[in-house]
């Protein structure tokens, strides 16, 4: 197998990082500069045609991209510790979270990244209005997620799981591009820390 990566702090292939560190795995990397633009280079479009990290070719030479869908098939092969659910409500139950840090926050974050941010501005027509209007609107998840996680440790209760490793990598990025959560989010920044804790 081959992991195809870019450097942190890139969020996706940060995921799949954060994610064998949970596992315990160690796979074999490539890793390509997205700000040289290796990601949409012919041999990288000839394995994954979105052009983009991370994605993991197989042995056999098929390929495997989109992190979630990575993850879950190096979950589904190295079942322990189950990082998406041991049954099928709590394989939902992560599916659900996951969905909606990818829906909620993620969506919020990539705009401003995309709209709101100096590094950005070389590769796309910029709309600053949306750039502004995406931080209001993470605010507003980020809000949302710290009262969820009031009374529970993890965003599957007392289970850390895929969800968790989905939503870390969202609000560290976002953090990153000055997304801050702010500090009376009590039992977010508590999950935070939770999480970092598990992953150090």
């Amino acid at each position: 197998m081959m992991l195809w990566m870019a450097a942190d702090p890139a969020p996706n292939p940060r995921r799949v990082r954060l994610f064998l560190k949970a596992k315990g795995l160690v796979l074999p990397e490539t890793s390509v500069s997205l700000f040289a633009r290796e990601h949409k280079s012919a041999t990288v479009l000839a394995k994954n045609p979105r052009g983009q990290v991370p994605f993991l070719e197989l042995d056999d030479g098929r390929v495997i991209a989109e992190t979630i869908s990575i993850c879950r098939y190096l979950d589904d092969i190295h079942p322990e510790p189950p990082l998406f659910g041991s049954d099928a409500f709590e394989r939902a139950e992560t599916d659900m979270w996951i969905r909606r840090a990818e829906t909620f926050l993620g969506p919020q974050v990539s705009m401003a990244w995309q709209h709101d941010h100096p590094m950005t501005a070389r590769l796309i027509k910029q709309i600053p209005e949306m750039g502004r209007a995406a931080r209001a609107q993470a605010q507003v998840a980020l809000a949302w997620f710290d009262e969820q996680l009031r009374g529970r440790a993890f965003l599957a209760g007392d289970r850390f799981s895929m969800a968790d490793i989905t939503l870390l990598t969202i609000f560290d990025f976002g953090d990153w591009i000055d997304i801050k959560a702010p500090t009376e989010l009590a039992a977010l920044h508590g999950w935070h820390a939770r999480v970092m804790a598990r992953l150090a």
